[in-house]
């Protein structure tokens, strides 16, 4: 097991140079929130076994992947979505909290453009409180917190971190909440049995009452090498 706190300094060293560039394999539109322009980063803090990037890409952060400078990150997001007239931006493919100067400096340079930047992450780096605090002095910015099962058990298995980072993007989420960044939290239905949706309703509802009312619910995606993954950890398929 790891934590992912400390993983994340690791894949920063590769994924980040010094002069605020970062790592992204593509740029693309997706069908996701209506449409919106994607920038796909190259690097995770989890190791999730249901994660739909390829392991061609997920396990080759040293290979894949050019490194981009923010100002460039945001053109090119913006031309994507005043072509296929989007209003919504984001970072998929991986973590994008990772290079916490350069997702600043990012969201700076969207500021001038007008369209509304949604930070995909799974929370484990907002669990800083001076991480939340410089986003929150975007306008433009809206946090989904992707909490990935309902219990610190079960999130351990299928991310073969420790049980208690399970709490780092409750953390994330009170974070936001408290500093007033627009958010909502979701989770993998799949992973979630009914004891543990209740625990993880029971946290939410510590945090803000809200966070239950929007909790979003996502479901797997069984690719190829998905299942294969999930197998190897003795899920049972429905």
């Amino acid at each position: 097991m790891y934590d992912p706190l400390e993983l994340s300094l690791k894949i920063e060293k590769y994924v980040v140079n010094n002069n605020f560039q970062r790592k992204y394999y593509r740029f693309r539109g997706a069908k996701y929130y209506g449409g919106i322009s994607t920038a796909d980063v190259v690097g995770c803090n989890l190791n999730c076994v249901f994660c739909w990037v390829h392991p061609k890409i997920r396990y080759r952060i040293k290979d894949v992947g050019k490194f981009y400078k923010p100002e460039i990150v945001a053109e090119k997001l913006a031309s994507i979505a005043r072509k296929a007239n989007f209003r919504q931006l984001r970072i998929s493919g991986g973590e994008p909290t990772i290079g916490e100067d350069h997702l600043i400096c990012l969201i700076e340079c969207l500021e001038k453009y007008p369209y509304r930047f949604i930070l995909e992450t799974n929370g484990i780096l907002l669990a800083s409180k001076d991480y939340v605090k410089k986003l929150s002095n975007f306008n433009n910015l809206y946090v989904r917190v992707s909490l990935k099962a309902g219990s610190p058990e079960t999130f351990s298995k299928v991310t073969s971190a420790i049980p208690k980072a399970y709490y780092y993007p409750l953390q994330a989420l009170k974070n936001l909440i408290n500093y007033g960044v627009p958010c909502h939290a979701s989770v993998i239905i799949d992973f979630c049995k009914k004891s543990e949706f209740k625990f993880l309703t029971n946290n939410l509802q510590n945090i803000d009452p809200i966070l239950v009312t929007n909790l979003e619910f996502e479901s797997l995606i069984l690719y190829p090498h998905v299942k294969k993954g999930l197998e190897k950890i003795g899920y049972k398929f429905e």
